[in-house]
């Protein structure tokens, strides 16, 4: 069945000021999102799950894909995923249709990153948040980059439907000043370059 796609939403958010003090480079995060009926609604418990998310998975990640680019351009640092269930589906649903190399890889390989797709997936009614993290496209251990985008959609996701976003950040955290993973391992005595020990 193919993908049934009842709305696409996009933000934009440019932070000038934070903490009081003005942020020498204005910093722009990105949500886009699909509201789209979900592919396993009224079935009961479904064994396989990996047809529809095969099939929904590259259309989904490269129309949000799509969205985010024609915003940030090449200039993308953060980026993340996020999905919410209606009430009438399953957590895996959400899970399903993000953790997926279909979907994901549409947006890793567009801005040639190299860290994982951070990522929340939620199950609740119409109106609940929609909670995008973020962290640095190549470097993990970048605090800077840790942010997230909270917003809602008053009327989705109904009970049959799921909300699927992505999104992206152009600059770290407004003001950043906690310093990075890496200080914290030097710190506590241990190899930056091999912060496992193997």
């Amino acid at each position: 069945m193919p993908v049934e796609i009842r709305r696409t939403l996009r933000t934009v958010q440019h932070t000038y000021i934070e903490g009081g003090k003005r942020v020498e480079s204005p910093t722009l995060l990105v949500a886009a999102m699909a509201i789209i009926r979900n592919p396993w609604f009224g079935q009961g418990y479904v064994e396989n799950l990996r047809p529809e998310i095969r099939e929904h998975g590259p259309v989904l990640g490269e129309l949000l894909t799509n969205m985010i680019l024609e915003v940030t351009g090449d200039e993308i640092e953060g980026y993340g995923k996020a999905s919410v269930v209606g009430m009438g589906g399953e957590i895996e649903h959400a899970q399903g249709l993000t953790h997926t190399l279909w979907f994901g890889n549409k947006f890793r390989n567009a801005v040639n990153a190299k860290s994982y797709l951070v990522f929340s997936n939620l199950r609740g009614a119409a109106g609940s948040p929609v909670v995008i993290p973020l962290m640095h496209k190549d470097d993990g251990g970048a605090r800077s980059h840790y942010q997230t985008i909270h917003t809602t959609v008053p009327d989705a996701p109904a009970e049959d439907e799921l909300i699927i976003a992505l999104g992206a950040s152009v600059g770290g955290h407004p003001n950043h000043r906690i310093g990075n993973r890496y200080e914290d391992l030097k710190e506590m005595g241990h190899d930056v370059d091999n912060p496992a020990g193997v």
